[in-house]
């Protein structure tokens, strides 16, 4: 298995959408042309402001770096620097005069032990097998001329996949789940191990709070999660448990399965589109509307329960007993095409999940609910895995 297999699909997916933008162009080729007026002087800042970590002075610290080195295929001579700092950080820079530089903390390289500091640096020169910093994300959030609010939230989403990709490389080079996990939640706390006893348990448990805590309609992420390049450590952590699952790793489950499981996890710091005020959510409001009154009237009619479900979503007087469910039922098709031509496959997974709610609503999910959701994931083009992790969640937060 090598570096290009386990990157992340959306990563990817993003990237090859990006790189095309034109303020992305544009940006790249202002960078271009200051770098040809001259070097950006990247290493003279390391070597001024930081340690350099010869083999003979960090020969542990050299030997994990040539291993990970082998793991990803980088081609290009690497140098590696410390710096003081009491905070646990690492860096990969964009290569200069055909060398790579990665930075390191002094306090990480004390506190991590040799698999979490191989997890770190595998992570860290993921970014550049994966060529990451060819979108300048820094230059075009800070810069002058600031991007339209939907190129910004496709980037803040690609940096989240980009990371993702970075930890599978990071994990690649470990083969250490444990260790993998400990250098996440070192580096989410700030503390050792020698302080607290990590649970893998109990840090996995903070995503399905984070779930529980959004599974309420209209509770989405906030926009201070739409905006953050960095997934949350605890959902890092369940992306890497199913990458460690799947036959990428050491598992059995597909990658088709694996991307989902990742989409699913992520989609927990994507904008709702329940009270979005854009063409393409009201398109998504409506497939839900008729999508909930299929699942609910799909297996022994609505339920007062399923009823409740719904005024959860659309208000306590949104059903009423003049409405047309079998109209409304024949059109839940065309609304899901609709959506699959205006939505991200983000946002199609997110209406989908909010109809398993329903499924769900009176204890179980019967065979026609099933059939009625198996039908809007083929129109919405969703995997059918999607519904089978949805449900599983949903039936777990209970």
């Amino acid at each position: 298995m090598n570096a290009t297999d386990i990157r992340c699909s959306n990563d990817l997916a993003l990237y090859e959408k990006l790189i095309k933008h034109r303020d992305v162009v544009r940006v790249n080729d202002q960078i271009a042309r200051h770098e040809a007026d001259g070097p950006t002087r990247v290493r003279r800042s390391l070597l001024a402001t930081s340690v350099r970590l010869t083999a003979s002075m960090a020969p542990d610290i050299a030997r994990t770096a040539d291993e990970c080195i082998e793991k990803l295929g980088v081609k290009i001579p690497l140098e590696l620097f410390v710096y003081s700092s009491p905070q646990f950080n690492a860096a990969c820079f964009k290569p200069e005069n055909d060398r790579l530089y990665v930075m390191f903390s002094s306090s990480l390289l004390e506190g991590f032990s040799k698999s979490e500091l191989k997890f770190v640096m595998g992570h860290e020169l993921g970014h550049h097998v994966y060529n990451h910093h060819a979108i300048p994300i820094g230059y075009l959030l800070r810069g002058n001329q600031r991007p339209d609010p939907q190129l910004a939230l496709e980037l803040f989403a690609w940096s989240r996949y980009a990371e993702i990709s970075a930890d599978r490389a990071g994990a690649h080079c470990a083969q250490d789940m444990d260790a993998v996990a400990r250098s996440l939640f070192k580096l989410s706390s700030g503390l050792t191990t020698k302080i607290v006893e990590f649970s893998l348990d109990d840090f996995v448990a903070q995503a399905d709070d984070i779930s529980a805590s959004d599974q309420e309609p209209g509770q989405g992420a906030p926009q201070s999660d739409w905006f953050s390049t960095h997934p949350f450590s605890p959902l890092r952590v369940k992306a890497l448990k199913l990458f460690e699952k799947s036959e990428l790793y050491s598992g059995k489950d597909s990658v088709a399965d694996l991307e989902v499981g990742v989409q699913s996890v992520l989609s927990l710091m994507e904008p709702s589109y329940l009270e979005a005020k854009t063409d393409t959510a009201e398109t998504m409001r409506r497939l839900l509307f008729a999508g909930l009154i299929a699942v609910a009237d799909a297996h022994a009619g609505i339920s007062v329960e399923e009823l409740e479900v719904f005024a959860k979503f659309f208000g306590k007087y949104a059903f009423s007993e003049k409405l047309n469910i079998d109209k409304i039922k024949q059109t839940v098709a065309d609304r899901a095409l609709e959506v699959k031509d205006k939505a991200s496959e983000t946002q199609r997974m997110q209406v989908l999940r909010d109809m398993c709610l329903m499924a769900t609503a009176d204890g179980g999910v019967h065979a026609s609910e099933r059939e009625v959701l198996d039908g809007v994931a083929e129109k919405l083009e969703i995997s059918v895995a999607f519904i089978d992790q949805a449900l599983q969640l949903l039936d777990e937060l209970d």
